[in-house]
């Protein structure tokens, strides 16, 4: 369910409750709240573990062309040490 239908579906409910007793209107008032707040606090991080991700994704990228880098000069000073040692 995309943002827009769950905002939808929690303001019907929350258009729905006028019709329950008020003994229990105050209950149900209060969950539906309670559920939107959940609902923001969970797209907040599944919002923050997305750029988690999207940064451990360039740092992986980065360390490996780091690596190859690295791996290319090794090889290169090696055969200039056995250059210099014939």
């Amino acid at each position: 369910m995309d943002e827009a239908a769950f905002e939808q579906k929690l303001n019907e409910l929350a258009d729905e409750i006028d019709s329950v007793p008020e003994s229990h209107r105050a209950k149900f008032i209060a969950l539906v709240k309670q559920t939107g707040n959940c609902h923001k606090q969970l797209r907040k991080s599944v919002n923050g573990l997305q750029e988690s991700l999207d940064y451990l994704r360039v740092s992986v990228k980065y360390l490996l062309f780091d690596l190859e880098s690295t791996r290319r000069e090794n090889a290169s000073l090696k055969k200039l040490l056995e250059d210099n040692n014939k």
